[in-house]
């Protein structure tokens, strides 16, 4: 397989820590643009495309996230460009500064709103643990690349930046917060159009939600969650990879990987399921 040219990033000596880190820890949100070359992203889409008709063909293959929408979690040696996406300077210069020099790699997937998906309720991915409602600390990171150039139609992420402090004690499962809430989130919405080439990253807690995509174009996005040491998020995914594949990888990378080696990888069995988004929209 060959992996597209992309541009060499800054060194990530030479990114602004105090930046980073106070937009996550202000907003719940921050990105960087072009991070990756069109053409690289194009090899992804092209290597999405795929997995994402071979999950629907397969029982369980793809999570329902509402409707029209599936998440679908993969190995990381089913895409091109593994090793340039995770090795980005960018991206370890986020993780090294929010979750510590021990950052782990737990997750890759990606989202897919199809057209005709609606309004996601508002909600986290995950209901927020005591290290972030007493001792205030962010604990995770999702990065987001999407495939294609956004379009105002094609069902942007929409996010309330700083809602990640919020006290989830109304909401429902800890992660979906009442309607009579949902005013605070309409006030403070960002709705986010990328383009190819840039990354996003936030705290799954902000409050957020996926709009409906009125195009007749999907809107692939790829995932990649991080957490520092003990946030168990591992738990909810099967990030798995081959012994031969995960050799081969510099030691400076493997020492990020908090995954399950195998002789043969094994269809992944989705842990991370979000009841309330698959049991409808907003």
């Amino acid at each position: 397989m060959t992996t597209a040219p992309q541009p060499k990033p800054e060194p990530a000596a030479q990114y602004d820590v105090a930046g980073i880190m106070g937009a996550i820890y202000s907003d719940g949100i921050t990105g960087f643009k072009e991070a990756f070359s069109r053409e690289w992203v194009a090899q992804l889409g092209e290597d999405l495309t795929g997995l994402y008709q071979q999950a629907l063909a397969r029982p369980s293959g793809a999570v329902g996230r509402g409707t029209n929408r599936h998440y679908v979690e993969i190995h990381p040696e089913d895409i091109r460009g593994f090793v340039e996406l995770v090795g980005n300077p960018w991206i370890h210069a986020v993780c090294e500064a929010v979750l510590g020099p021990q950052y782990q790699f737990v997750e890759i997937g990606f989202d897919v709103p199809n057209p005709g998906a609606r309004d996601q309720p508002w909600h986290r991915d995950f209901p927020a643990t005591a290290q972030t409602l007493v001792e205030r600390r962010l604990n995770s990171l999702a990065f987001n690349l999407t495939t294609v150039d956004v379009e105002p139609d094609m069902g942007p992420f929409e996010i309330a930046p700083g809602t990640q402090w919020d006290d989830p004690s109304s909401y429902d499962h800890g992660m979906f917060p009442p309607t009579s809430l949902y005013g605070r989130y309409q006030a403070r919405s960002q709705l986010k159009m990328p383009r190819m080439g840039d990354v996003s990253v936030r705290s799954a807690l902000t409050i957020h939600r996926g709009t409906a995509n009125q195009s007749n174009k999907p809107r692939p996005v790829l995932v990649l969650g991080v957490d520092a040491p003990g946030a168990g998020n591992h738990e909810k995914h099967d990030f798995q990879m081959t012994r031969r594949f995960y050799d081969s990888l510099p030691a400076s990378l493997r020492e990020h990987l908090l995954c399950r080696l195998v002789d043969q990888l094994e269809p992944v069995v989705q842990g991370h399921t979000i009841e309330g988004l698959m049991m409808g929209d907003a």
